[in-house]
């Protein structure tokens, strides 16, 4: 999520709160004229319910995340009952009063209303005021929080509109995570889809070519196939160690230098204590992948790939650098800015994955021109992005 997201979001909460604990904060002045203790409790109760809510509307409108807040929002408002509903049913109701059929009816009523007029509603029915207020994410309604009170007046009107308000950020960040595990997942597929093409049929060739003339060889190299597609294609989740994607990388290029032999040298210096951090799976291969197609391929005496690891402070600082053709910067940021197609992909996905999980300053840093070779860094937080961001990747 971007920081003007996160921010949007978190003012808006602290917009609902204000306006709940001032409705709640009025209920109590009209009763006590001890304001400073009785508002101190009105404001931790109100963020109390409202902290009960939040983790459980965090994957969206679901039945279970309703039924587990709506309990607590009840108790935000002071309310004889509280509905939640998606845009066919209700999901959840608590009611501190007996919750009838005709009153079930009536709310799913008016909340078909408020979802198709995007309007907060107010009616009466058995003695009840009756208050319903969308839920909206992306300029739509998806749903309705409907409060039934005895009476409800105009800061009781505005505080229900107010608790729309903070399911709705909810309701939106969960659905921004949905859409990143989803593009995360997609951009995962991609990375497969290339090295398929690129990789699996000039294995098969350089394995084949071996089988007549040295079957041990070619034993050795059908396994270490079989260990780099395995890992390549496993559905294991989003991360893995960095010490597991070296080795992956180890066997990639076993694979590769069965076809260019002595053309292509490797050399690796790798800090023993940032092994086990954790970074975004395959998003290394892809990088050496490209210096071998792109950086090495087209030189008749190949060349050399160097790949580094060290610690920085809070960061893991990994490096691939080949001295192969090199790019052309304008040509570079295009790939990166996506208007070149079928070139370069790797770098692009995992350039866009880096800046999904760790930020837009967070990308790859290349330095490259061409017949100069090629460096790409990548700085990778040592520790994990939040749970929320990871995902199981499907083969």
């Amino acid at each position: 999520m971007s920081p003007a997201l996160q921010i949007t979001l978190i003012v808006t909460i602290v917009v609902v709160g204000i306006a709940i604990v001032g409705y709640l904060g009025f209920k109590i002045s009209r009763s006590t004229n001890e304001l400073g203790t009785y508002a101190e409790e009105a404001t931790f109760q109100a963020l109390h319910h409202m902290s009960i809510a939040v983790p459980h509307l965090g994957r969206g409108l679901t039945e279970e995340g309703a039924a587990k807040s709506a309990k607590a929002l009840r108790k935000l408002l002071g309310c004889s009952a509280f509905l939640i509903s998606d845009t066919r049913a209700i999901l959840a109701t608590d009611a501190a009063i007996e919750f009838t059929a005709d009153l079930e009816a009536h709310a799913q009523s008016v909340s078909s209303s408020v979802i198709g007029s995007q309007k907060t509603q107010v009616h009466r029915t058995s003695g009840l005021d009756l208050v319903a207020a969308p839920i909206m994410v992306g300029g739509q309604a998806v749903g309705t929080v409907t409060a039934l009170a005895e009476r409800a007046g105009a800061s009781f009107v505005r505080a229900v509109s107010e608790v729309a308000v903070f399911v709705s950020a909810q309701v939106t960040t969960a659905e921004l995570d949905e859409s990143k595990a989803q593009l995360l997942e997609a951009q995962m597929r991609a990375l497969r889809a290339q090295i398929s093409p690129h990789f699996i049929y000039n294995s098969l060739n350089a394995i084949a070519s071996f089988i007549n003339t040295d079957p041990a060889r070619a034993r050795e190299l059908v396994i270490e196939f079989a260990d780099f597609t395995r890992y390549s294609f496993r559905r294991r989740g989003e991360f893995t160690t960095l010490a597991e994607e070296l080795e992956a990388i180890d066997r990639y290029l076993l694979l590769e230098k069965a076809r260019f032999g002595d053309r292509i040298k490797v050399s690796l210096q790798i800090a023993p204590e940032v092994l086990p951090t954790q970074i975004p799976f395959l998003c290394l291969q892809p990088l050496v992948e490209n210096a071998v197609h792109h950086g090495l391929e087209a030189r008749p005496d190949g060349g050399r790939i160097s790949i580094t690891a060290t610690e920085d402070g809070l960061h893991a600082v990994i490096a691939v650098e080949d001295d192969g053709a090199g790019m052309d910067p304008e040509q570079l940021a295009s790939v990166l800015a996506g208007t070149t197609v079928n070139m370069h992909v790797g770098l692009r996905n995992v350039d866009l994955r880096l800046r999904q999980l760790y930020g837009n300053a967070n990308g790859l840093l290349i330095d490259t021109a061409p017949g100069a070779g090629t460096l790409i860094t990548l700085r990778i937080p040592k520790f994990r992005p939040p749970q929320g961001l990871e995902t199981d990747v499907l083969a």
